[in-house]
């Protein structure tokens, strides 16, 4: 068995490459997994965020497992790099060398963690279909915390560069944003319809064509499993200051701008 872990501080885009990752490696082995979920103190709602519109994972909410138990003799960590302060982590390749019986840390996001299991990935994080008119372009904006750190908020210049994009797609395209803050996003998008439902949100972002996201993992497998046109903001984590953070958030199928 593969053991992911869950902290109930984290937003669903994180649990997902969590759970994505743990399942894929147990495939790979050809054994079973759970997701282990950890009150890590943040107050919030333990469990999946998602379960409420996609399948619920194998998870356990009490601590099953030990070290030295006959379910869990290994424990692996995905390697961090840091540089100048700033996160330039990216894909772990002793990630391969994973045994059975193991427990197992980490961000997961760098595609090539999942990507030979496309189907199966596909599968899993399978949702109601929604459907959506190629002359829209969904906007994945993220305030909230974000918002607090300007190296990380993304400037106004970068939304409007990305829509005048869409606009050379299709001079008639319209936009809808997608957002956890309803109330900064109609700030910053007055013209469009602005919604705030992890559900819908997520289901949009994996049916719509078009999409220009936020450097927020939420937005990464919805967009890449519908490989239609996402522009994404280059440099990722610090587009501001032009340094790139988290490499592994580099994906061939999106634009950088």
């Amino acid at each position: 068995m593969i053991i992911g872990k869950f902290f109930n501080g984290s937003g669903l885009g994180n649990m997902l490459h969590r759970y994505v990752a743990t399942r894929v490696r147990a495939a790979d082995l050809g054994v079973d997994y759970t997701m282990f979920y950890i009150d890590d103190g943040a107050g919030k709602e333990p469990g999946f965020k998602g379960k409420f519109f996609l399948n619920q994972p194998k998870m356990v909410y009490t601590q099953p497992v030990f070290l030295g138990d006959e379910r869990a003799n290994y424990e692996w960590n995905e390697k961090k790099v840091r540089e100048n302060g700033v996160d330039i982590s990216s894909y772990d390749p002793e990630f391969n060398f994973i045994q059975d019986n193991t427990i197992i840390e980490g961000e997961f996001q760098d595609s090539r963690y999942w990507e030979h299991r496309e189907n199966e990935v596909d599968e899993w994080l399978k949702v109601e279909p929604l459907e959506m008119p190629d002359d829209l372009c969904v906007i994945g904006f993220r305030g909230g915390e974000f918002a607090m750190f300007p190296d990380l908020f993304l400037t106004k210049e970068y939304w409007d560069e990305a829509i005048g994009i869409m606009k050379k797609v299709n001079p008639d395209m319209k936009f809808q944003v997608h957002t956890d803050d309803e109330v900064l996003a109609k700030q910053c998008f007055p013209e469009y319809e602005v919604i705030h439902d992890i559900g819908i949100n997520w289901r949009s972002m994996r049916f719509a064509r078009y999409a220009i996201i936020a450097n927020s993992s939420f937005f990464i497998l919805p967009r890449w499993l519908r490989n239609g046109v996402t522009i994404a903001p280059r440099f990722w984590g610090r587009r501001n200051t032009k340094v790139w953070s988290l490499p592994q958030n580099f994906y061939k199928r999106f634009i950088y701008i």
